[in-house]
């Protein structure tokens, strides 16, 4: 893993600030929720045992065979609808309307109460509406083929009436009413039919004196006279179920206890809400947290999750079927905690059971919104995840680009000490030599092995002829002592020494010449005078020579022209050859082909001699035409690294340069040589 990826994996970790942020402030909002769980707790206790001394207010259905549905709710309005057929000016929301489902298709209705009179709207789908005829619906005992609407009052277990609705053209509607006294119209009710596509709305205004404690509501569609009714009513037993509406004085008693910012309900045992007041304060988003909305998804996904904050609102049907409030109806306090997904408010309530002579007579529920506390639209989460996420940007950013610059820094200097390696002079000054940092103590340590190596190598390469010029003269000394020796009278174990030791001397003379031949290069460079020849006749001259020198060698030359005109020192370019040929053959085995090709490439000539054989190790290909080095092993003495130092010496001194490559088979050694282009 390179340098960049492991400050990269350690800025990742400092990721761990916004976690441990989140998860200090995601204890406190705990902490301080429960608190406030325990407070509405409370708070809710001492409501219910207040309430449960207005136990006349409470509806009891203790033993009632409804089931749930056949009880009508009368849902408190603000202000006095007109009856007019419209449901637009009554202060509920349409999912007030509760559906009643017959067979020729739905019947939707609302039942509201205010200042003594309760309002009934029903709207039903009908294609074919079905007029009463005039006078019909007067006759007790008459047809009755007319789609009609019917309210069922009793209070048992006397009181049983039934209000009947059949309207024979659009627009006011009569009242009649069957009690024990008869049966007729009722002047005190109002009522109204609106016309509508594939259908008709009534909307009607009842005294609440003419009403019992039990109400039902029957729609019945007449096809025609020859065809029974389709009735679609809200009960299905003989008497229709209870009426539960809004007990005045229980909610002026709990208007009063209500605090600010507190919603408080009260249901009966059935959950039907008799009681209401306060409201929840307005949640205050802030234009930081409305720009922050992209956070949204990885909030949630930390914050702790509730049930949607909708079902915390008051049930639109009047019955509050929460669970929380259902456990409390069963005798046990509950709590409850919402959260809204999309502007992140939360809502705690408790349900507290209202108990009385041991019976649990219904609920008091108590909510509160938490924007006083520690949540997700708290300002605090929302600045703290902010600037931790943007400081570990920032910081990731920062070790991220310091982390490039670093690894820049010392790719440069591998490159510049590589690339030092490849020239004549290793006394080069790398970059960031001057720096004060550890990059620049790395870059010194390395200047200064590239210097102490450059000495070495200028050691080395003075080595052969300083040798030779030292020990020419202790050799000529050995030499003429031999010769001497050899005139005078020697047994033949004395003779055998010193044959041996004149074989040793001119090992060694020979030996010397190799070595001081470098020297003598560099000076025949210095002294030859350059002449234009036809290099190609040259090389061709000297590889037919070869064949007769190597003739355990095949040798193939090749050439893209017949005259190569360059200008030099046709016997040094010889001497080149030579090297490369020796270090070819060297490398082959009997029978191997050696190639020698001359191609051009616009002004230059390019010479390559190759052999089959082993490649070249990748270390030495940069080393091996230096002096003293060999990539022979197991030689002995007879091989010093020489010839292909002498090799580039020459090439170099014709403006050329040398180098070698490994090939598929074997090496190519190649050197390239400007061309004469004023010749043919």
């Amino acid at each position: 893993m390179n340098l960049k990826r492991q400050l990269l994996l350690v800025s990742v970790l400092t990721l761990v600030l916004p976690w441990a942020g989140y998860q200090f402030i995601h204890e406190t909002e705990s902490a301080l929720r429960t608190g406030q769980q325990q407070m509405l707790g409370g708070t809710a206790r001492a409501i219910a045992d207040s309430l449960a001394q207005y136990r006349e207010e409470f509806p009891d259905t203790e033993g009632s065979s409804h089931v749930y549905g056949e009880q009508l709710y009368g849902h408190p309005l603000e202000t006095r609808p007109e009856i007019d057929g419209y449901f637009d000016d009554w202060t509920l929301e349409r999912d007030s309307l509760q559906l009643l489902r017959g067979t020729d298709g739905p019947v939707r209705f609302a039942i509201g109460v205010f200042d003594q009179a309760v309002f009934l709207y029903v709207e039903v789908s009908d294609d074919n509406v079905v007029f009463a005829s005039p006078g019909v619906i007067a006759v007790d005992d008459g047809p009755r083929f007319a789609d009609r609407i019917s309210i069922i009052s009793t209070s048992p277990p006397y009181r049983n009436e039934t209000l009947t609705f059949a309207a024979e053209a659009p627009g006011p509607v009569v009242a009649y009413v069957r009690n024990e006294y008869g049966f007729g119209p009722d002047p005190t009710i109002l009522s109204y039919l609106q016309d509508v596509p594939r259908g008709y709305q009534f909307e009607a205004r009842i005294p609440a004196s003419k009403l019992g404690t039990h109400l039902g509501i029957i729609v019945s569609n007449t096809a025609s006279e020859f065809e029974s009714p389709v009735r679609s009513a809200s009960f299905s037993s003989r008497t229709p179920g209870a009426f539960v509406t809004v007990s005045p004085d229980l909610n002026a008693v709990v208007t009063g206890l209500a605090q600010a910012g507190m919603r408080l309900i009260v249901t009966d045992a059935s959950g039907w809400r008799i009681a209401a007041g306060g409201a929840l304060s307005s949640a205050n988003v802030s234009a930081d947290n409305a720009r922050s909305a992209w956070l949204r998804i990885a909030y949630d996904a930390l914050v702790e999750s509730g049930e949607d904050a909708e079902l915390a609102r008051p049930d639109p049907s009047g019955r509050e079927q929460q669970r929380y409030i259902a456990d409390a109806l069963n005798g046990v306090e509950s709590v409850g905690w919402f959260r809204s997904a999309e502007g992140g408010r939360a809502i705690v309530a408790v349900a507290q059971p209202v108990v009385a002579d041991g019976e649990t007579i219904g609920a008091v529920v108590l909510q509160q919104g938490t924007d006083a506390i520690l949540s997700l639209t708290n300002q605090g989460l929302v600045r703290l995840l902010n600037v931790t996420l943007i400081a570990t940007l920032l910081v990731a950013a920062a070790l991220l680009g310091y982390a490039t610059w670093l690894s820049r820094r010392i790719r440069r200097l591998s490159i510049a000490a590589e690339d030092a390696l490849e020239q004549d002079s290793l006394r080069v000054e790398l970059p960031s030599v001057h720096a004060g940092d550890e990059v620049g103590d790395l870059s010194r340590s390395f200047s200064y092995v590239l210097q102490q190596l450059g000495d070495y190598n200028e050691y080395l390469r003075s080595l052969a002829s300083k040798l030779s010029h030292e020990l020419r003269t202790p050799l000529a000394i050995v030499t003429s002592s031999l010769e001497n020796l050899e005139h005078e009278p020697l047994n033949e174990a004395s003779s055998e020494y010193a044959s041996r030791a004149r074989d040793g001397a001119d090992r060694l003379r020979r030996i010397l010449t190799a070595m001081s031949e470098a020297s003598r290069v560099e000076e025949l460079m210095q002294h030859a005078e350059p002449e234009t020849f036809d290099f190609h006749a040259v090389l061709a001259s000297t590889v037919a020579a070869y064949r007769d020198a190597y003739s355990d060698r095949e040798f193939e030359f090749a050439s893209d022209f017949d005259i190569a005109m360059m200008r030099g020192s046709p016997e040094l370019l010889i001497q080149m050859l030579d090297k490369l040929v020796d270090n070819a053959v060297g490398f082959s085995k009997d029978g191997d082909v050696i190639d020698i090709s001359l191609t051009a490439n616009g002004s230059t000539l390019l010479l390559t001699v190759t052999n089959t054989g082993p490649p070249l190790p990748e270390r030495m290909r940069s080393r091996m035409f230096d002096s003293m080095v060999s990539v022979r092993a197991g030689r002995g003495d007879k091989h010093l690294g020489l010839g292909l130092y002498v090799a580039r010496l020459i090439a170099e001194g014709h403006d050329g340069r040398i180098d070698a490559k490994n090939t598929d088979d074997g090496v190519a050694v190649c050197v390239i040589l400007p061309r004469d282009t004023d010749g043919r």
